[in-house]
């Protein structure tokens, strides 16, 4: 964990490779007395990117994050940069999506309670009542919305209303099993994070794991990814697989999975709470 009682910041730089960046924001953060403390890079030659991560001890910096930003403009435009900084004292409001299944859900309650992922989770949505114990020992809301195939579109507008009501920074499908409106996908862009329960792009869509165990496939895996309006086709932020041979029917397939599921869904979530995550195209690069 962070030690959050520093006052500190994360600047993230995204703009076309050339000389002088690195020293230029070294400076810029040096003159006000910001210290670095972690410091990431990563250049794409092919596509002629660059990427930088900044983690800045700013105990010391005479500046507020909003002066930060107004100051650094002018640096940002020479270098044609797209960048953002966060004050990293503040938590990012988390709502989760949930259906039926748990293991997901209960992993990331866990890991918020025990202090492991640093955030606030406002609430849990689920289109079922099942999990709602789960959700209210660790002392969170939960929020039943049902869904019918009559009725999906007054379920998401219930949903918006309450999304509206918060400044949320982040939503996690932990297996919600619904397909997300396009206006949503827009509206949150790159803040929506799905686990998908196959090593994409392998057996997009529903029922993954019959798919797999049909094919015969020795290996199984699970994705993050970011929810665009192409059906698992967003950025992919992380994956991991684990072997199967042919003595694995599909329950066994389903069990095994659930495992690399958890870790692949929180390793993601992790990397957007700590602003590790830099997009381009249909692509990311995590800046651990």
């Amino acid at each position: 964990m962070e030690n959050m009682l520093e006052k500190r910041f994360r600047l993230l730089i995204r703009c076309p490779d050339k000389v002088g960046i690195v020293s230029a924001v070294s400076a810029f953060i040096s003159d006000r007395g910001g210290w670095l403390l972690e410091a990431n890079y990563h250049a794409d030659q092919s596509a002629g990117q660059f990427f930088m991560r900044h983690d800045i001890k700013a105990d010391q910096m005479q500046i507020s994050i909003e002066a930060f930003k107004r100051e650094f403009e002018a640096l940002a435009q020479a270098f044609d940069m797209t960048w953002w900084v966060t004050d990293a004292s503040q938590p990012k409001k988390v709502v989760i999506f949930a259906s039926l299944a748990s293991h997901c859900l209960v992993d990331l309650l866990h890991k918020k309670v025990s202090g492991d992922l640093n955030c606030e989770i406002v609430a849990v949505i689920s289109n079922h009542d099942k999990l709602r114990k789960h959700v209210e020992w660790s002392g969170i809301d939960f929020h039943h919305i049902p869904f019918s195939s009559e009725s999906k579109d007054k379920s998401y507008t219930q949903i918006e209303e309450f999304l509206s009501q918060y400044q949320v920074d982040l939503l996690v499908l932990a297996r919600f099993m619904q397909i997300i409106p396009e206006h949503l996908c827009d509206q949150y862009k790159n803040r929506i994070i799905n686990i998908h329960h196959s090593f994409l792009p392998s057996f997009i869509g529903a029922n993954p794991y019959q798919k797999a165990y049909d094919r015969g496939v020795k290996l199984i895996g699970a994705t993050s990814h970011y929810v665009t309006t192409q059906l698992d086709e967003g950025p992919i932020i992380e994956q991991d697989v684990i072997r199967v041979s042919h003595r694995d029917n599909k329950d066994d397939m389903v069990r095994l999975g659930k495992d690399v599921e958890v870790q692949v869904l929180s390793r993601g979530v992790r990397y957007h709470l700590e602003d590790r995550i830099l997009t381009y195209g249909n692509k990311t690069v995590i800046l651990e």
